[in-house]
């Protein structure tokens, strides 16, 4: 892929939703078939709680009708309520991965490093989410946490997976959060997070890039998921609502 088409292809996904940072439509993604992934159908997302009137106009300009929030229920501090016509279902991964998960892999929270190990187990979490997303109402959806990145590109990198981007438009995407986030610290009067993850990345040997090369590769999102429980009509169901018809 070329560099203008991929800053084209960027450009045209990122969305502006006043109040938040780190918004973009899952569509025109590129599979491994060659076809592209569908616009408005899913898109990613950081906090929708700071989202102002404004923003929520432009989200449901955009054809949403699904808020799915990743985040515990005591991160949910809304500026202002939900509006009319948007369903908020609520699938909490970090709370579903258990203390268990926590205590082994909890160092490598807000890296890539973390994605494996979350896939591997906490599959009962990865197929809740497929599973509502599947059965979500028509219309477009979003699927958020705090800042976007961590359990959002988690969803995302699963969901684009399982409908065949191709790996390096899937880490592509993912990558894109990273710049998106650091004025967040700022506003939140937070470190910037992104010393640690280098530096845990650093530790590890690798990048965030060959991290998340290295969490597809092998990877097979169907079977992962009908091993979990999933249903074959909700994989179908997923498929249908992030590819074209």
């Amino acid at each position: 892929m070329s560099r203008t088409h991929t800053l084209t292809t960027t450009e045209d996904r990122t969305l502006v939703w006043d109040g938040c940072l780190n918004v973009r439509d899952l569509g025109g993604l590129r599979t491994t078939d060659g076809t592209r992934t569908a616009h408005r159908a899913i898109v990613r997302a950081d906090n929708l709680d700071r989202l102002t009137a404004e923003g929520w106009d432009a989200l449901l300009d955009h054809g949403i009708r699904t808020v799915v929030d990743l985040r515990n229920i005591e991160e949910y501090k809304p500026l202002l309520p939900l509006p009319d016509g948007v369903e908020l279902i609520r699938v909490p991964l970090d709370e579903l991965a258990g203390s268990a998960w926590w205590e082994t892999y909890g160092r490598l929270d807000g890296t890539p490093l973390a994605l494996r190990p979350y896939l591997d187990h906490c599959a009962h979490a990865a197929a809740e989410l497929v599973t509502t997303i599947a059965g979500a109402r028509p219309g477009g959806l979003v699927v958020h946490c705090g800042a976007g990145r961590d359990r959002t590109g988690l969803a995302a990198l699963l969901l684009l997976a399982l409908v065949g981007v191709e790996p390096s438009e899937i880490v592509a995407d993912y990558l894109l959060s990273a710049p998106n986030v650091r004025p967040l610290y700022g506003m939140l009067g937070l470190p910037d997070q992104h010393l640690r993850i280098d530096a845990v990345l650093a530790e590890a040997g690798t990048t965030a890039e060959a991290a998340l090369h290295a969490t597809l590769d092998g990877f097979d999102p169907a079977g992962y998921l009908l091993a979990a429980g999933v249903d074959p009509a909700d994989l179908a169901a997923v498929r249908a609502r992030l590819l074209p018809s």
